[in-house]
């Protein structure tokens, strides 16, 4: 059987088998895991989006310290700070049921609103009470560390009013995939 959407499909058992992804950063190694069972759409989403090596190169262009840290847009690899936040992979699919809490180490999709996921996404660094907005799809599994050595990083004004753009270049060199 296969999982379907606007970024493509991908077998269950093929899914089931890249449920762990490692970002290899800057700064070091993040573990995720991946929850394939409650968010099938958009953990194949990520995961195919990692096999076209797509976040590779891409930076964190968000940073809120005790809040989380984002990446996934695409913009991010040109010398345009101003449009950070603003890109996608060409396309939006719906949400799914989101499941859990906020708590520290979560992996959650970031959008624009319902149903306009698309390859942004967020690690919470502290416990936070969000609204129920934004899909988890995983968590962090190993990296903790990692998390909070980016949390850490200094920041400044992003242009909009928010204190959250990196003075430092972080990035995702690779994203590796797989079943541990």
């Amino acid at each position: 059987m296969k999982i379907s959407g606007p970024f493509g499909s991908i077998k269950r058992t093929e899914l089931a088998q890249n449920r762990f992804a490692i970002l290899q950063t800057t700064e070091g190694n993040i573990k995720l895991e991946l929850d394939t069972k409650n968010t099938p759409k958009t953990a194949a989403n990520f995961v195919l989006l990692a096999k076209q090596n797509f976040y590779d190169g891409i930076k964190f262009h968000r940073i809120m310290k005790d809040f989380m840290i984002q990446t996934g847009d695409p913009l991010s690899k040109n010398d345009d700070p101003a449009d950070d936040g603003t890109g996608g992979p060409g396309y939006q699919f719906d949400s799914e049921k989101i499941i859990g809490d906020y708590t520290r180490g979560t992996l959650a999709m970031a959008n624009a609103g319902e149903n306009t996921n698309g390859s942004q996404f967020f690690i919470v660094h502290k416990d936070t009470n969000l609204p129920k907005n934004y899909v988890i799809f995983g968590k962090v599994v190993e990296g903790m560390d990692v998390v909070d050595k980016i949390a850490e990083m200094p920041v400044q004004d992003n242009g909009q009013g928010e204190v959250s753009q990196p003075t430092k270049d972080v990035v995702i060199e690779k994203v590796m995939l797989s079943s541990s």
